[in-house]
C-alpha cells in the first residue's frame, strides 16, 4: 500500500522523573531530508533520531521537535571551592589577629560568599535518557506512519479513478481511429470521382492510398502500451515499498505515448480526446508528487 509523504505524529511520556514530548511532521520532498529542534543538552541524539526515522521513512522533508522537562526541576550539583574557602579563612583570621578582633568566623558567614560555590547541572545518564526519548519517538513515529498510510489510501483511490478515466479515453481513441480511416477513404473516393469526372475510379489505387493513410495514423501500438502502463501502475500501487519515483517515471512514458497519438491525430475529435488524455495524465503526475 502506498504512503503519502505528508504526516504528523506526537507522543508525550512521563518516565524516570521526566516529561518527554516528541513531535514529527513531514511535507513533500524529492529525497529524505531531516532536521531536529532539540535542547542543547540533547544534541548528541540528533543522529540517532535520524537513523530511527530512516528505518521507516524514505522520502519527505521531516522535522522533529523534542522537549524534556524534569518533573521536580532539573537536578543540579553544588561543589565547594575548598582551596578558596581555606584562603578566605586564613586571610580573615590573620586580619582579626592583626587588629585584635574576636574570632567569630562561622560557616553561615562563609556561605554568604557566593563565589565559593559552583552550581551546575547534574550529569545525566545519556544512554538512559536516549532510551526514554527513543521510546517516545517510537510511538510518535508509529502515529506518523499510520497517518501516511491513511493518506496513501486516499491517494490510491483518487489515482484509480484517474486511471479509469485514462482507459476510457484510450478506448475512445481506439474506437475513433478506424472511423478516421473510413472517413478519409470516403473523402478520397469523392475527390477522385470529381477529378476523373466520367472515368472509373481505380479501386486498387484507392485501397493503396487508404492503406498508406491507415498506417500513418495507426495508434494501436501506442494504445496497447498505454493500457500496459496502466496495468503496471496499478501493480506498483500494491507494493509495500516507496514507489513515488517509479510512478513518476511511468507517467513520463505514458505522456510520450499520448504525445505520439496526438502527433498522428488527423481528426478533430481524436485531437480533442488526446487533450483530455494529457490533462488526466498531468493530474496523475501532480498527485504522485505526494507519494513516498
Amino acid at each position: 500500500m502506498i504512503r503519502s509523504m505528508t504526516g504528523f505524529g506526537r507522543c508525550q511520556l512521563a518516565v524516570n522523573g521526566r516529561d518527554i514530548t516528541v513531535e514529527m511532521k513531514a511535507v513533500n520532498h524529492r529525497y529524505f531530508e531531516f532536521s531536529a529542534r532539540l535542547p542543547k543538552s540533547l544534541n548528541y541524539i540528533e543522529d540517532k533520531l535520524k537513523a530511527l526515522l530512516q528505518e521507516q521513512v524514505a522520502r519527505g522533508k521531516v522535522e522533529v521537535f523534542v522537549s524534556v522537562v524534569h518533573q521536580k526541576g532539573a537536578p543540579v550539583e553544588v561543589s565547594l571551592n575548598e582551596t578558596l574557602v581555606a584562603s578566605y579563612v586564613d586571610a580573615l583570621r590573620a586580619f582579626g589577629r592583626q587588629h585584635s578582633l574576636p574570632d567569630d568566623l562561622t560557616l553561615a558567614a562563609l556561605a554568604r560568599m557566593g563565589d565559593l560555590f559552583t552550581v551546575s547541572a547534574a550529569r545525566e545518564d545519556e544512554d538512559q535518557l536516549w532510551q526514554d526519548v527513543a521510546a517516545a519517538a517510537g510511538q510518535a513515529l508509529q502515529g506518523f506512519v499510520d497517518m501516511r498510510l491513511r493518506e496513501g489510501e486516499k491517494l490510491a483511490a483518487d489515482l484509480e479513478a484517474k486511471l479509469q478515466a485514462i482507459l476510457s479515453l484510450v478506448a475512445q481513441v481506439e474506437e475513433k481511429n478506424p472511423e478516421t480511416v473510413q472517413a478519409y477513404r470516403e473523402r478520397l473516393y469523392k475527390k477522385l470521382e470529381e477529378l476523373l469526372a466520367d472515368k472509373k475510379v481505380d479501386e486498387q489505387r484507392l485501397l493503396t492510398e487508404a492503406a498508406i493513410f491507415a498506417d500513418k495514423v495507426a495508434v494501436d501500438e501506442e494504445t496497447v502500451r498505454l493500457r500496459s502502463h496502466v496495468g503496471q501502475f496499478r501493480s506498483i500501487l500494491e507494493l509495500s515499498v516507496p514507489v513515488g519515483r517509479k510512478l513518476d517515471f511511468l507517467v513520463q512514458e505514458m505522456n510520450r505515448e499520448a504525445n505520439t497519438i496526438g502527433s498522428k491525430a488527423q481528426d478533430v475529435e481524436v485531437a480533442r480526446i488526446v487533450v483530455e488524455l494529457k490533462s488526466e495524465l498531468e493530474k496523475v503526475r501532480e498527485q504522485i508528487q505526494n507519494i513516498e
